[in-house]
């Protein structure tokens, strides 16, 4: 089919639909999108709360438990021990299908009285309070990973030991307060870089050893503001920076932030990738509109994809070994030809408009199944039954419109600001309820505060044991915040104060780091004027580069922001 521009039915502006997309959406079945790509993702992350836990009564037992839903949320949600164990069966909730009703409508009904997970959680050993999570040991408030240990305040992560306060990391140890890090022992307040160590402040930078405060530089040791040293004067320096103490770090800080700001960025964070566009892209190939995603391939309007994720379109958290996913989110683990699914994983296939389905296949409209197959509201039918049917219940859906379409907003168990829609596109409460979003004011608990962070000692080497009973008021919000054991003795053996932001407020400031998923078409800034080039470029030897391309740097950013053969020319 020829490329096509339609309206969307949520916003009313224009979005394209290219050949390659029809070609995808005739393979897979599947009506084209009402929906342009942004609305189409917002529809799904309203389903996806990444870091909130709440108190609320198992429906079973009646305890209090902590679990990802709120206790507002009509729904009977249990201890995830006990949703995994063969105290229910899920198929005495099963019912037949009623052609004389709408689908989502039958479905609320189902959804409502089938038990569901308290978290999304597995293989976790003394690691109670994480979520989105699985195969951590000895972790606390670790959301949206895997593969951890003796680790706390970390989110998107994989493969961290002894790590505190880190976002999009993976395969690193005793590392601090850091962004998009990768492959780093020992880094410290470093954002962007991979394959480092024993560094604090770096930003860009590969390969590096002993570094402080440096932008753009490979495999570099002994560097301090991107100037070499001497191994003897390099720890001289790095001992007069007096690291332990909260007043040095904080203007040390600052000088970086407003140094690496001198040094231009590349249009778009992410390397070893092909043929790919968006932000946030790692070793990619044919990865079209998409953001966050790594190890990746043929894939289009994507987002928090990982490890193997192949031929998927519109789908959203997480991969593993996936392929043919489609407006999917919080599905992944050895799953293929998934459609219009929430939290469906692993090993699950051929499964649409369900919820909450492990290990499974051949599924629609099902919730809270495991080890099923050939089922339709959660009720059993042969392989020629449940052919049958789902052929008759696609056919009505389709024609009402309720084929194609991921599940309703209104359904989602969370408010938008519970979601990871406010992170990104934040709204304020009005402005969610204009847009017809729900919105929760949070909680907030009276811990009565001990000490102000304002009055914590200044170095760390002061700092003793009995701190660990205090009740801290943070300095920003001046919400209750505790420093827990394995904590203090990381920041004891590295040498770095404490924290006086309590961890919500610690995760808004690294948040600040993050680009969105939104582009803007710019021009290259390299006029060897805002930045002074190591080099004359051959494409454009005066004057600006007129190349042009989309980024998720903002206009009105600080950055310079450069393309990509300009960038390589002065960086790499």
């Amino acid at each position: 089919m020829n490329q096509e521009t339609r309206v969307c039915q949520n916003c009313k502006e224009d979005f394209v639909i290219e050949p390659a997309d029809f070609d995808f959406y005739k393979k897979i079945s599947v009506p084209s999108p009402t929906q342009c790509p942004q609305c189409r993702m917002l529809r799904r992350w309203i389903w996806r709360n990444d870091r909130h836990l709440f108190r609320r009564k198992d429906a079973v037992s009646g305890k209090e438990i902590f679990s990802n839903f709120p206790p507002q949320v009509d729904a009977k949600i249990v201890d995830i021990g006990y949703w995994k164990s063969d105290a229910w069966d899920p198929l005495e909730y099963g019912r037949d299908y009623d052609f004389s009703r709408p689908f989502f409508e039958q479905f609320k009904e189902l959804l409502q009285e089938v038990l569901w997970p308290s978290r999304s959680v597995e293989f976790l050993v003394n690691s109670d309070y994480c979520d989105q999570v699985g195969y951590l040991k000895n972790c606390y408030l670790c959301f949206n990973g895997d593969e951890a240990e003796d680790s706390a305040y970390c989110f998107n992560f994989s493969y961290l030991k002894n790590c505190f306060d880190l976002r999009e990391a993976g395969w690193s140890e005793l590392c601090y307060d850091s962004v998009i890090i990768g492959s780093s022992y020992r880094a410290f307040f470093t954002l962007n870089s991979e394959n480092c160590r024993d560094s604090w402040f770096l930003k860009n930078c590969t390969g590096c050893t002993d570094c402080f405060g440096c932008v753009d530089l490979r495999n570099k040791s002994y560097h301090i503001w991107n100037q070499p040293h001497s191994k003897e004067d390099y720890f001289r320096k790095l001992k007069e920076f007096n690291l332990g103490s909260y007043e040095s770090l904080r203007k040390l800080t600052s000088r970086a932030h407003e140094f690496w700001l001198k040094f231009p960025v590349k249009y778009r964070r992410g390397v070893r990738s092909v043929n790919s566009s968006g932000e946030l892209i790692f070793d990619a190939k044919n990865a079209k509109n998409c953001y966050s995603v790594l190890d990746v391939e043929k894939l289009r309007y994507c987002q928090f994809a990982y490890r193997k994720a192949t031929d998927c379109y519109d789908y959203s958290v997480w991969g593993n070994a996936v392929s043919e996913m489609y407006e999917c989110m919080t599905c992944g683990e050895q799953s293929s030809r998934m459609k219009f699914c929430w939290e469906v994983w692993p090993g699950c296939n051929d499964v649409e408009y369900s919820m909450f389905c492990r290990a499974s296949s051949n599924l629609f409209g099902c919730v809270g199944l495991r080890q099923k197959k050939y089922c339709i509201f959660n009720k059993q039918y042969s392989k020629e039954e449940y052919t049958a049917l789902r052929e008759k219940i696609v056919k009505q859906m389709t024609e009402s419109g309720e084929y194609g379409e991921f599940f309703p907003p209104e359904f989602s168990p969370f408010a938008y600001n519970e979601t990871i829609c406010q992170d990104y596109f934040p709204l304020s409460a009005e402005a969610a309820a204009k847009a017809g979003y729900r919105w929760r004011e949070p909680e907030l608990r009276d811990f009565q505060t001990t000490i102000d962070a304002r009055g914590l000692p200044d170095r760390i080497q002061d700092v003793k044991e009995d701190i660990l009973k205090e009740i801290i008021k943070c300095a920003s919000c001046g919400r209750a915040y505790r420093i827990i054991t394995m904590e203090l003795n990381f920041l004891k053996q590295i040498g770095i104060p404490l924290p006086r932001l309590c961890v919500n407020c610690r995760y808004t400031e690294r948040f600040k780091n993050i680009n969105p998923p939104t582009f803007w078409q710019r021009q290259c800034m390299c006029d060897y004027k805002t930045y002074n080039n190591f080099s004359k470029h051959d494409h454009h030897p005066e004057g600006r580069c007129p190349n042009e391309f989309e980024t998720s740097y903002a206009p009105e950013r600080p950055e310079i922001v450069y393309c990509e053969e300009c960038y390589q020319k002065e960086v790499i």
